[in-house]
Protein backbone atom coordinates (compact mmCIF):
# COMPACT_ATOMS: atom_id res chain seq x y z
CA UNK A 1 0.00 0.00 0.00
CA UNK A 2 1.76 3.55 -1.05
CA UNK A 3 2.62 5.36 1.84
CA UNK A 4 -0.40 8.01 2.69
CA UNK A 5 -0.12 11.97 1.87
CA UNK A 6 1.72 14.00 4.11
CA UNK A 7 -1.04 16.74 5.96
CA UNK A 8 0.98 19.29 4.29
CA UNK A 9 0.79 17.74 0.80
CA UNK A 10 -2.70 17.34 1.40
CA UNK A 11 -3.53 21.10 2.57
CA UNK A 12 -1.58 22.45 -0.47
CA UNK A 13 -3.99 19.90 -2.65
CA UNK A 14 -7.43 21.27 -0.57
CA UNK A 15 -5.78 24.87 -1.60
CA UNK A 16 -5.78 24.09 -5.06
CA UNK A 17 -9.27 22.96 -5.75
CA UNK A 18 -10.54 26.76 -6.94
CA UNK A 19 -7.85 27.07 -9.22
CA UNK A 20 -8.94 23.31 -10.76
CA UNK A 21 -12.50 24.25 -10.83
CA UNK A 22 -11.88 27.48 -12.92
CA UNK A 23 -8.53 26.12 -14.98
CA UNK A 24 -9.16 22.07 -14.84
CA UNK A 25 -10.19 22.06 -18.86
CA UNK A 26 -7.45 23.76 -19.88
CA UNK A 27 -5.09 21.89 -17.73
CA UNK A 28 -6.14 18.84 -18.97
CA UNK A 29 -6.45 20.05 -22.44
CA UNK A 30 -3.14 21.30 -22.68
CA UNK A 31 -2.13 17.46 -20.54
CA UNK A 32 -3.35 15.63 -23.64
CA UNK A 33 -1.60 17.99 -26.09
CA UNK A 34 1.65 17.26 -24.74
CA UNK A 35 0.94 13.35 -24.34
CA UNK A 36 -0.38 13.35 -27.61
CA UNK A 37 2.82 14.16 -29.28
CA UNK A 38 4.26 11.01 -28.14
CA UNK A 39 3.27 8.33 -30.74
CA UNK A 40 3.29 5.25 -27.77
CA UNK A 41 1.30 7.49 -25.87
CA UNK A 42 -0.54 8.46 -28.31
CA UNK A 43 -1.67 5.48 -29.68
CA UNK A 44 -3.64 3.82 -25.86
CA UNK A 45 -6.41 6.95 -26.61
CA UNK A 46 -9.72 7.08 -28.28
CA UNK A 47 -8.91 9.61 -30.80
CA UNK A 48 -12.68 10.66 -30.82
CA UNK A 49 -12.91 11.46 -27.74
CA UNK A 50 -9.86 13.99 -27.81
CA UNK A 51 -11.12 15.70 -31.18
CA UNK A 52 -14.71 16.50 -29.37
CA UNK A 53 -13.36 17.42 -26.22
CA UNK A 54 -14.79 14.47 -24.26
CA UNK A 55 -11.70 12.87 -22.47
CA UNK A 56 -10.28 16.02 -21.11
CA UNK A 57 -13.46 17.42 -19.75
CA UNK A 58 -13.78 13.73 -17.72
CA UNK A 59 -10.25 14.05 -16.79
CA UNK A 60 -10.80 17.53 -15.42
CA UNK A 61 -13.35 16.07 -13.64
CA UNK A 62 -11.73 13.10 -12.04
CA UNK A 63 -8.46 15.51 -10.90
CA UNK A 64 -10.70 17.94 -9.26
CA UNK A 65 -12.66 15.17 -7.45
CA UNK A 66 -9.00 13.64 -6.03
CA UNK A 67 -8.31 17.18 -5.02
CA UNK A 68 -11.71 17.33 -3.10
CA UNK A 69 -11.41 13.75 -1.97
CA UNK A 70 -7.85 14.16 -0.66
CA UNK A 71 -8.65 13.60 2.73
CA UNK A 72 -11.35 11.06 2.23
CA UNK A 73 -10.19 9.29 -0.35
CA UNK A 74 -12.23 6.02 0.50
CA UNK A 75 -15.06 8.35 -1.70
CA UNK A 76 -13.51 7.28 -4.69
CA UNK A 77 -12.79 4.01 -5.01
CA UNK A 78 -15.36 3.63 -7.06
CA UNK A 79 -13.77 5.76 -9.79
CA UNK A 80 -10.30 3.90 -9.02
CA UNK A 81 -11.36 0.72 -9.97
CA UNK A 82 -13.59 1.60 -12.92
CA UNK A 83 -10.07 3.49 -14.15
CA UNK A 84 -7.65 0.55 -13.26
CA UNK A 85 -10.20 -2.04 -15.27
CA UNK A 86 -10.40 0.55 -18.39
CA UNK A 87 -5.98 0.48 -17.93
CA UNK A 88 -6.12 -3.59 -18.29
CA UNK A 89 -8.64 -3.40 -20.92
CA UNK A 90 -6.24 -1.31 -23.23
CA UNK A 91 -3.11 -2.75 -21.94
CA UNK A 92 -1.63 0.24 -19.67
CA UNK A 93 1.49 -0.26 -17.95
CA UNK A 94 3.27 1.16 -15.51
CA UNK A 95 6.00 2.60 -17.82
CA UNK A 96 3.56 4.98 -19.38
CA UNK A 97 2.54 6.81 -15.88
CA UNK A 98 5.65 8.28 -16.19
CA UNK A 99 4.39 10.36 -19.14
CA UNK A 100 1.29 11.53 -18.22
CA UNK A 101 3.16 13.14 -14.81
CA UNK A 102 5.63 14.88 -16.66
CA UNK A 103 2.35 15.84 -19.24
CA UNK A 104 0.10 16.50 -15.67
CA UNK A 105 3.20 18.99 -14.23
CA UNK A 106 3.67 20.63 -17.29
CA UNK A 107 -0.08 21.64 -18.14
CA UNK A 108 -0.10 22.85 -14.42
CA UNK A 109 2.92 25.16 -15.00
CA UNK A 110 1.73 26.06 -18.22
CA UNK A 111 -1.91 27.21 -17.68
CA UNK A 112 -1.29 28.58 -14.17
CA UNK A 113 1.57 30.36 -14.56
CA UNK A 114 3.23 31.90 -11.71
CA UNK A 115 0.46 30.87 -9.36
CA UNK A 116 2.08 27.49 -9.96
CA UNK A 117 4.76 27.78 -7.13
CA UNK A 118 7.35 25.15 -6.71
CA UNK A 119 5.16 24.29 -3.64
CA UNK A 120 2.49 23.41 -5.72
CA UNK A 121 4.34 21.60 -8.44
CA UNK A 122 5.73 19.06 -5.83
CA UNK A 123 2.70 18.27 -3.91
CA UNK A 124 1.21 17.35 -7.19
CA UNK A 125 3.81 15.68 -8.07
CA UNK A 126 3.29 13.78 -4.82
CA UNK A 127 -0.38 13.30 -4.97
CA UNK A 128 -0.27 12.30 -8.70
CA UNK A 129 1.87 9.03 -7.56
CA UNK A 130 0.01 8.59 -4.59
CA UNK A 131 -2.64 7.86 -6.50
CA UNK A 132 -0.63 6.09 -9.48
CA UNK A 133 0.70 3.43 -6.97
CA UNK A 134 -2.67 2.66 -5.85
CA UNK A 135 -3.93 1.79 -10.02
CA UNK A 136 -1.03 0.28 -10.71
CA UNK A 137 -1.22 -2.00 -7.92
CA UNK A 138 -4.44 -3.11 -8.35
CA UNK A 139 -3.97 -3.25 -11.90
CA UNK A 140 -1.14 -5.67 -11.35
CA UNK A 141 -3.59 -7.43 -9.77
CA UNK A 142 -6.13 -7.58 -12.39
CA UNK A 143 -3.54 -8.48 -14.78
CA UNK A 144 -2.42 -11.90 -12.68
CA UNK A 145 -5.90 -12.46 -12.33
CA UNK A 146 -6.61 -12.72 -16.41
CA UNK A 147 -3.40 -14.77 -16.95
CA UNK A 148 -4.15 -17.33 -14.36
CA UNK A 149 -7.83 -17.79 -14.78
CA UNK A 150 -8.69 -20.70 -17.34
CA UNK A 151 -8.94 -19.26 -21.06
CA UNK A 152 -7.50 -16.16 -19.97
CA UNK A 153 -4.59 -14.63 -21.38
CA UNK A 154 -2.49 -10.82 -20.94
CA UNK A 155 -1.82 -8.64 -24.05
CA UNK A 156 -3.54 -8.54 -27.14
CA UNK A 157 -4.84 -11.71 -29.03
CA UNK A 158 -6.05 -12.05 -32.22
CA UNK A 159 -9.51 -13.11 -32.75
CA UNK A 160 -11.29 -14.75 -35.67
CA UNK A 161 -15.01 -13.48 -36.80
CA UNK A 162 -16.69 -16.38 -37.16
CA UNK A 163 -20.12 -14.79 -37.74
CA UNK A 164 -21.07 -11.47 -38.32
CA UNK A 165 -25.15 -10.71 -37.96
CA UNK A 166 -27.03 -7.52 -38.96
CA UNK A 167 -29.06 -6.99 -35.94
CA UNK A 168 -30.73 -3.81 -37.19
CA UNK A 169 -30.39 -1.42 -39.90
CA UNK A 170 -27.69 0.33 -38.00
CA UNK A 171 -26.24 -2.19 -35.68
CA UNK A 172 -23.70 -5.64 -36.24
CA UNK A 173 -23.14 -8.03 -34.18
CA UNK A 174 -19.77 -9.90 -34.07
CA UNK A 175 -19.03 -13.63 -33.07
CA UNK A 176 -14.86 -13.80 -32.19
CA UNK A 177 -13.32 -17.31 -31.83
CA UNK A 178 -9.47 -16.78 -30.69
CA UNK A 179 -7.07 -17.65 -33.85
CA UNK A 180 -4.98 -20.38 -31.59
CA UNK A 181 -7.94 -22.61 -31.27
CA UNK A 182 -7.82 -22.23 -27.37
CA UNK A 183 -10.45 -22.05 -24.49
CA UNK A 184 -11.26 -18.25 -23.64
CA UNK A 185 -12.01 -16.66 -20.30
CA UNK A 186 -15.13 -16.60 -18.93
CA UNK A 187 -16.33 -13.33 -19.21
CA UNK A 188 -18.79 -11.76 -16.25
CA UNK A 189 -21.60 -10.53 -17.69
CA UNK A 190 -22.15 -7.09 -18.83
CA UNK A 191 -17.87 -6.23 -19.35
CA UNK A 192 -16.28 -5.49 -22.88
CA UNK A 193 -13.47 -6.33 -24.70
CA UNK A 194 -10.82 -4.05 -25.90
CA UNK A 195 -9.28 -3.78 -29.51
CA UNK A 196 -6.42 -2.80 -30.63
CA UNK A 197 -6.77 -2.07 -34.22
CA UNK A 198 -5.09 -0.77 -37.63
CA UNK A 199 -7.04 1.13 -39.68
CA UNK A 200 -6.20 2.28 -43.37
CA UNK A 201 -5.53 5.94 -43.29
CA UNK A 202 -6.34 6.16 -39.85
CA UNK A 203 -3.50 4.51 -38.20
CA UNK A 204 -3.64 2.80 -34.76
CA UNK A 205 -6.96 2.66 -32.82
CA UNK A 206 -8.06 1.57 -29.33
CA UNK A 207 -11.90 0.66 -28.96
CA UNK A 208 -13.76 -1.17 -26.27
CA UNK A 209 -17.20 -2.65 -27.07
CA UNK A 210 -19.27 -4.54 -24.52
CA UNK A 211 -19.69 -8.75 -24.65
CA UNK A 212 -23.33 -9.51 -25.86
CA UNK A 213 -23.12 -13.14 -25.08
CA UNK A 214 -23.65 -15.43 -22.46
CA UNK A 215 -21.20 -16.30 -19.94
CA UNK A 216 -19.39 -19.45 -20.66
CA UNK A 217 -20.00 -19.46 -25.05
CA UNK A 218 -17.03 -20.81 -26.88
CA UNK A 219 -16.68 -17.47 -28.21
CA UNK A 220 -17.58 -13.82 -27.67
CA UNK A 221 -19.78 -11.49 -29.47
CA UNK A 222 -19.83 -7.57 -29.62
CA UNK A 223 -22.25 -5.80 -30.84
CA UNK A 224 -21.67 -2.45 -32.59
CA UNK A 225 -23.62 0.47 -34.02
CA UNK A 226 -22.74 2.68 -36.43
CA UNK A 227 -22.04 5.89 -34.93
CA UNK A 228 -22.16 8.85 -36.91
CA UNK A 229 -18.51 9.67 -37.66
CA UNK A 230 -17.46 7.56 -36.12
CA UNK A 231 -14.38 5.95 -37.49
CA UNK A 232 -13.97 2.51 -36.24
CA UNK A 233 -17.98 1.57 -35.75
CA UNK A 234 -18.43 2.43 -39.44
CA UNK A 235 -14.87 0.52 -40.77
CA UNK A 236 -16.02 -2.84 -38.65
CA UNK A 237 -19.85 -2.24 -40.51
CA UNK A 238 -18.07 -1.55 -43.82
CA UNK A 239 -14.95 -3.42 -44.19
CA UNK A 240 -15.11 -6.65 -41.28
CA UNK A 241 -16.22 -9.72 -42.89
CA UNK A 242 -16.26 -13.56 -41.61
CA UNK A 243 -12.86 -14.69 -41.58
CA UNK A 244 -11.44 -11.45 -40.54
CA UNK A 245 -8.70 -11.54 -37.26
CA UNK A 246 -9.12 -8.45 -34.79
CA UNK A 247 -6.75 -8.46 -31.56
CA UNK A 248 -8.12 -8.30 -28.39
CA UNK A 249 -7.62 -8.07 -24.52
CA UNK A 250 -9.09 -10.05 -21.69
CA UNK A 251 -12.56 -9.20 -20.99
CA UNK A 252 -13.07 -6.26 -18.18
CA UNK A 253 -14.80 -3.94 -16.49
CA UNK A 254 -16.76 -3.44 -13.58
CA UNK A 255 -20.25 -2.82 -14.33
CA UNK A 256 -21.40 -6.74 -13.58
CA UNK A 257 -24.06 -8.83 -11.42
CA UNK A 258 -22.85 -9.62 -7.92
CA UNK A 259 -21.53 -13.05 -7.07
CA UNK A 260 -24.29 -15.85 -6.77
CA UNK A 261 -27.30 -12.74 -7.57
CA UNK A 262 -30.61 -13.21 -5.67
CA UNK A 263 -33.53 -10.70 -5.04
CA UNK A 264 -35.06 -8.54 -7.65
CA UNK A 265 -33.11 -7.09 -10.62
CA UNK A 266 -34.74 -3.87 -13.06
CA UNK A 267 -33.22 -3.00 -16.07
CA UNK A 268 -33.58 0.14 -17.89
CA UNK A 269 -31.48 1.11 -21.17
CA UNK A 270 -31.95 3.09 -24.04
CA UNK A 271 -30.68 2.44 -27.15
CA UNK A 272 -27.27 0.21 -27.72
CA UNK A 273 -27.07 0.37 -23.86
CA UNK A 274 -29.19 -2.73 -24.22
CA UNK A 275 -25.40 -4.92 -25.08
CA UNK A 276 -24.25 -5.66 -22.05
CA UNK A 277 -27.51 -5.74 -20.21
CA UNK A 278 -28.37 -8.62 -22.84
CA UNK A 279 -25.29 -10.83 -21.46
CA UNK A 280 -26.49 -9.86 -17.61
CA UNK A 281 -30.23 -11.64 -18.81
CA UNK A 282 -28.95 -14.54 -20.32
CA UNK A 283 -26.98 -15.32 -16.69
CA UNK A 284 -29.64 -14.10 -14.72
CA UNK A 285 -32.20 -16.47 -16.78
CA UNK A 286 -30.43 -19.76 -15.47
CA UNK A 287 -31.43 -18.67 -11.81
CA UNK A 288 -34.56 -19.50 -10.26
CA UNK A 289 -33.22 -17.09 -7.32
CA UNK A 290 -33.52 -13.98 -9.42
CA UNK A 291 -37.02 -11.82 -10.28
CA UNK A 292 -36.10 -9.64 -13.65
CA UNK A 293 -37.73 -6.80 -15.01
CA UNK A 294 -36.09 -5.24 -18.14
CA UNK A 295 -37.28 -1.35 -19.83
CA UNK A 296 -35.99 -0.64 -22.48
CA UNK A 297 -36.09 2.92 -25.17
CA UNK A 298 -35.89 2.99 -29.11
CA UNK A 299 -37.12 4.78 -31.83
CA UNK A 300 -39.34 1.24 -33.15
CA UNK A 301 -39.37 -2.17 -32.62
CA UNK A 302 -37.08 -1.96 -36.02
CA UNK A 303 -34.60 0.00 -34.12
CA UNK A 304 -35.12 -2.75 -31.17
CA UNK A 305 -32.01 -4.38 -30.53
CA UNK A 306 -32.46 -8.07 -28.88
CA UNK A 307 -36.29 -7.30 -29.06
CA UNK A 308 -37.09 -10.93 -30.25
CA UNK A 309 -35.09 -12.15 -27.98
CA UNK A 310 -36.68 -10.25 -25.20
CA UNK A 311 -40.12 -11.45 -26.25
CA UNK A 312 -39.22 -14.98 -25.70
CA UNK A 313 -37.73 -14.82 -22.83
CA UNK A 314 -40.61 -12.90 -21.71
CA UNK A 315 -43.05 -15.73 -22.68
CA UNK A 316 -41.20 -18.08 -20.83
CA UNK A 317 -41.72 -16.47 -17.94
CA UNK A 318 -38.05 -15.55 -17.08
CA UNK A 319 -38.56 -11.83 -17.03
CA UNK A 320 -41.42 -9.41 -17.51
CA UNK A 321 -40.96 -6.38 -19.83
CA UNK A 322 -41.23 -2.38 -21.09
CA UNK A 323 -40.51 -1.50 -24.30
CA UNK A 324 -40.99 2.13 -25.28
CA UNK A 325 -40.98 3.45 -28.85
CA UNK A 326 -40.38 6.74 -29.82
CA UNK A 327 -41.88 6.43 -33.27
CA UNK A 328 -44.26 4.09 -33.71
CA UNK A 329 -45.95 1.01 -31.42
CA UNK A 330 -45.87 -2.40 -31.24
CA UNK A 331 -48.27 -4.98 -30.13
CA UNK A 332 -47.91 -6.05 -26.68
CA UNK A 333 -47.40 -9.88 -25.77
CA UNK A 334 -47.30 -11.75 -23.11
CA UNK A 335 -44.73 -11.15 -20.40
CA UNK A 336 -44.05 -7.63 -21.87
CA UNK A 337 -46.06 -4.26 -21.99
CA UNK A 338 -44.97 -1.69 -24.96
CA UNK A 339 -45.43 2.15 -24.43
CA UNK A 340 -45.40 4.88 -27.13
CA UNK A 341 -43.03 7.25 -25.46
CA UNK A 342 -38.78 7.24 -23.51
CA UNK A 343 -38.55 5.95 -20.23
CA UNK A 344 -40.23 8.64 -18.53
CA UNK A 345 -39.56 10.02 -14.67
CA UNK A 346 -43.03 9.65 -14.12
CA UNK A 347 -43.31 6.42 -15.03
CA UNK A 348 -39.92 5.04 -13.18
CA UNK A 349 -41.34 6.96 -10.31
CA UNK A 350 -44.47 5.05 -10.19
CA UNK A 351 -43.40 1.38 -11.04
CA UNK A 352 -40.17 1.92 -8.76
CA UNK A 353 -39.14 -0.83 -6.30
CA UNK A 354 -37.15 -0.10 -3.21
CA UNK A 355 -35.85 -3.47 -2.48
CA UNK A 356 -34.18 -3.99 -6.26
CA UNK A 357 -31.14 -3.80 -7.82
CA UNK A 358 -31.51 -1.18 -10.78
CA UNK A 359 -28.70 -1.44 -13.78
CA UNK A 360 -28.94 1.46 -15.65
CA UNK A 361 -27.39 1.65 -19.11
CA UNK A 362 -27.63 3.91 -22.20
CA UNK A 363 -26.10 7.64 -23.29
CA UNK A 364 -25.06 9.57 -20.56
CA UNK A 365 -27.51 12.11 -20.76
CA UNK A 366 -30.40 9.16 -20.33
CA UNK A 367 -28.13 7.27 -17.37
CA UNK A 368 -27.78 11.05 -15.96
CA UNK A 369 -31.88 11.25 -15.65
CA UNK A 370 -32.39 7.87 -14.72
CA UNK A 371 -30.16 7.80 -11.54
CA UNK A 372 -31.43 10.82 -10.53
CA UNK A 373 -34.82 10.24 -10.46
CA UNK A 374 -33.90 6.69 -8.66
CA UNK A 375 -32.28 8.82 -6.04
CA UNK A 376 -35.05 11.57 -5.48
CA UNK A 377 -37.35 8.51 -4.30
CA UNK A 378 -35.21 7.45 -2.06
CA UNK A 379 -33.30 4.19 -3.64
CA UNK A 380 -29.80 3.45 -1.66
CA UNK A 381 -26.82 4.44 -3.91
CA UNK A 382 -25.62 0.35 -3.25
CA UNK A 383 -28.52 -0.39 -5.28
CA UNK A 384 -27.75 1.77 -8.05
CA UNK A 385 -25.50 0.53 -10.95
CA UNK A 386 -24.71 1.63 -14.03
CA UNK A 387 -22.57 2.16 -17.83
CA UNK A 388 -22.41 4.37 -20.12
CA UNK A 389 -20.65 4.58 -23.46
CA UNK A 390 -17.83 7.64 -24.13
CA UNK A 391 -16.16 9.18 -20.46
CA UNK A 392 -17.95 10.68 -17.75
CA UNK A 393 -18.59 15.02 -18.54
CA UNK A 394 -20.98 14.43 -15.02
CA UNK A 395 -19.43 15.43 -11.69
CA UNK A 396 -21.55 12.92 -9.99
CA UNK A 397 -21.20 9.57 -12.80
CA UNK A 398 -17.29 10.40 -12.42
CA UNK A 399 -17.47 9.00 -9.41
Amino acid sequence: MPTALDDATRAIIRATVPALDAHGLAITTEMYRRLLATPEIRDLFNQSHQKDGEQPRALALAVLAYARNIDRLDALGGMVERIAEKHVGLNILPEHYPFVADALLGAIGHVLGEAATPEILEAWGKAYWFLADILTGREAQIYRAHETAPGGWRGWRPFVVRKRTDETAAITSFELTPQDGGPIARHRAGQYLSFNLNLPDHGPQRRNYSISSAPGADHYRITVRRAPGGVVSQWLHDSVQGGATLLASNPAGDFTLPDNPSGSFIFLTAGVGATPVISMLQELATLPTAKVRYAHSAHSAADDLFVEEIRHRAAKGALTADLFYTRAAAPPSRGVTTHESRITTDWLRATVDLDATYYVCGPESFVRGMIQTLREVGLLPTRIRYEFFGSATDAELVL
